[in-house]
């Protein structure tokens, strides 16, 4: 379980391919406190660290994480928003997130507005409890975020200075394709309506 607080943006120094499966190495300033099978979400999506080494470590993403992820689009010095798992006595500065995207959108704007940001972000709604709604909280690239303008198939988030830095909203830009994972208890409240509904 994450926050949606990212640590770091760390930067994709190896791709290889394995059949369907991505290995994608990284730099991280805090590999030497990680350990093997440790879970990170990386970009929204967790992953195992399988291997490490001096100033890096090693992810392997599987053929149904890119195909439902932006992973399978990272190049070399891409940057990959990193959180490790919550503690249960930490305080929760974010919002609950699992770890599990559940679909791309693309970024079709940004806007400057005097020291920060508006992006926009259109999806095509994969299930029906795949929503957002006004003020309420979505993970974008792992990034705990507030929901504005909520539109069917649309959506706007606010960055400020801070997370436009430490994290890679710096280099999305128009046509940039991002990772959702819809609030979760918005999806069990979403559910539960139209189970009931269909009674």
């Amino acid at each position: 379980m994450f926050s949606g607080i990212v640590e770091e943006a760390a930067k994709v120094i190896k791709l290889e391919h394995d059949k369907g499966n991505l290995h994608v190495t990284m730099e991280c300033s805090f590999v030497d406190e990680l350990k093997i099978d440790q879970s990170i979400a990386h970009s929204g999506v967790c992953l195992t660290v399988v291997n490490k080494s001096a100033g890096q470590y090693t992810v392997t993403a599987i053929k149904e994480t890119l195909e439902k992820s932006n992973l399978g689009q990272l190049e070399i010095g891409s940057l990959v928003n990193l959180e490790r798992s919550m503690r249960m006595d930490s305080l929760l500065d974010g919002h609950l997130v699992q770890g599990h995207v559940d679909q791309t959108a693309i970024c079709t704007d940004v806007l400057e507005a005097d020291g920060s940001w508006y992006f926009t972000f259109e999806f095509e709604p994969t299930q029906e409890d795949y929503i957002t709604v006004e003020k309420g909280s979505i993970s974008v690239n792992g990034v705990s975020l507030t929901v504005v303008n909520s539109k069917e198939k649309s959506f706007q988030v606010a960055i400020i200075p801070y997370t436009y830095e430490v994290t890679n909203f710096h280099q999305i830009k128009k046509d940039t394709v991002v990772n959702l994972e819809f609030d979760v208890i918005g999806k069990y409240i979403a559910r539960i309506v139209k189970q009931q509904l269909g009674k």
